[in-house]
């Protein structure tokens, strides 16, 4: 029998997109597996005058596409509350400790207490303070803090937010949210690596030529111009997403899989990672912008003809680049990384190049090269895995054609698994931090993601290495691996191109 939790919800922005689009549902699929039930309330706060009858109707709103049934529906919002709330009034949190204590009571929540602050992080450091000053917190139960991205800036900004965090939170109570971690087939690699010994008898130096990840978006900014222009795609995805996969394919193997073990062995991977110099950043890293472009005979603004988005704005939308870790097990070996707006595809994959055999017998006048083995990690939008293997071409001679051994999750299982959300906030309410960043990664980030940034602003004066729209990159991204003997190994843009349906220059 499924374990019911007990807790009381603060979701600080719960008028928000997130609330709606990610906390909600994700909230609905706990309840309808009966993990919560009857014991839970959520107190909804954000500035917005809203009734609760109102936010209730917003809530059966988000779910509609999940639910069995209206009555259903309705029973869940009933557990939903809601409190006009200005962060920085302190006379407001008098407010939401009343109602807490009220709902505390009504739903036996058994003291335990979860706060998620979806809003803009200027307010975080404001709330927590507010929280142990007016005696929010208890410590009657469990209170955990969830904290949704962009956890500062740069590094002084996130340690000066940190510092104001940990004043009213242990480090074992804050959960800094990653939703990638959450995903099925982000958790797989850890599977994929030390459950089988055909893959981490090769995780290695002696075997891997390059790794490749690619976290590619097909759509542009939409109406997020006005945040992107504070963030770019530098801090919006290589300083939390990419650098946690990363460190989960660099990572020594842990003692035991457990959260303090994953976490002690990840942090070692980031602070292997060569810090580079000013210069070693330009030469290794490269920034794009979308511009305007066509893609199946249908036309695209660029980055700059967006909303919120400057006539003359030089933030990247597309970041690619090469990290180098100093450690016996990787010396040697480039992780390439690659993400941005208005790419040929939506997709995020791992590409794992093996080196090729040193004098293979099957290289002739006629074949003068073959393919590299390359294990291929899919996360989204579908989920599994390939293995690219050379076998004879059928025919007489021997020559030799990759060969894809591959396994893809079926509709059924990727509707039904946990989405990323509810994974987390699930792990959240158990305690477990494992698929959460550590203060110690998240610094560690920010210190390698400010010499990048340093050496740009430095750099980028008047203008932007640019790319058309739905194509993948500006040129210089190809040309970085190009001149190491390597390649982008997923391109998705030539299926386009080969059929007149993509002009890439």
């Amino acid at each position: 029998m499924t374990e019911e939790k007990h807790c009381l919800f603060t979701i600080f922005g719960a008028t928000g997109d997130l609330a709606k689009r990610k906390l909600y549902p994700s909230l609905f699929r706990l309840y309808k597996k009966g993990k919560l039930d009857k014991h839970f309330a959520i107190m909804g706060t954000a500035r917005r005058s809203w009734t609760n009858e109102f936010y209730r109707e917003v809530i059966v709103e988000s779910i509609s596409g999940l639910i069995d049934n209206e009555e259903q529906a309705k029973r869940f919002a009933t557990h939903f509350y809601y409190q006009s709330h200005d962060a920085n009034d302190t006379n407001h949190y008098v407010v939401l400790k009343s109602l807490g204590n009220q709902l505390k009571k009504k739903y036996d929540t058994d003291g335990n207490q979860l706060f998620y602050l979806a809003m803009a992080p200027q307010f975080f450091g404001n709330i927590v303070h507010h929280l142990k000053s007016q005696h929010i917190l208890t410590n009657e139960g469990f209170e955990h803090l969830v904290i949704e991205k962009p956890f500062g800036s740069d590094l002084k900004s996130a340690t000066t937010l940190n510092k104001e965090i940990t004043q009213s939170f242990a480090e074992e109570n804050i959960f800094r949210i990653d939703h990638y971690l959450g995903k099925e087939m982000i958790q797989n690699i850890s599977a994929v690596r030390f459950g089988n010994l055909v893959f981490e008898a090769l995780w290695n130096n002696q075997w891997i030529d390059n790794i490749q990840i690619t976290f590619a978006e097909n759509i542009g900014v939409e109406n997020r111009g006005e945040y992107y222009e504070t963030s770019g795609a530098l801090r919006d995805m290589v300083q939390n997403h990419i650098l946690q996969v990363l460190s989960l394919l660099a990572m020594e193997t842990p003692d035991n899989f457990t959260e303090n073990e994953i976490r002690k062995e990840k942090i070692k991977a980031l602070q292997a990672i060569h810090k580079y110099t000013e210069k070693e950043a330009r030469e290794n890293f490269i920034a794009g912008q979308y511009t305007a472009g066509y893609f199946e005979g249908e036309h695209f603004s660029g980055y700059r003809e967006e909303k919120g988005v400057a006539d003359n704005s030089l933030v990247e939308t597309f970041v690619a680049g090469k990290f180098l870790i100093n450690n016996k097990r990787w010396q040697g070996v480039p992780f390439y990384i690659r993400t941005g707006k208005r790419l040929t595809e939506k997709g995020t994959r791992i590409n794992i190049v093996f080196k090729n055999i040193p004098k293979n017998l099957f290289v002739t006048q006629d074949q003068k090269t073959v393919q590299s083995n390359i294990l291929t990690i899919y996360i989204q939008p579908t989920e599994g895995f390939s293995l690219s293997v050379n076998g004879k071409e059928f025919g007489p001679g021997f020559n030799l054609e990759p060969i894809k051994l591959q396994y893809r999750h079926d509709s059924d299982v990727l509707e039904n698994s946990p989405e990323a959300y509810e994974k987390l906030i699930m792990d959240a309410l158990n305690g477990e931090r494992a698929n959460f960043s550590h203060w110690d990664e998240v610094a560690r980030s920010w210190e390698l993601i400010d010499m990048i940034r340093q050496a740009w602003d430095n750099h980028h004066h008047k203008e932007i290495p640019s790319y058309m729209a739905y194509t993948m990159g500006p040129h210089a991204a190809f040309e970085l691996l190009e001149k190491q003997g390597a390649h982008w190994i997923w391109k998705p843009d030539e299926w386009y191109v080969q059929r007149g349906k993509l002009n890439r220059y």
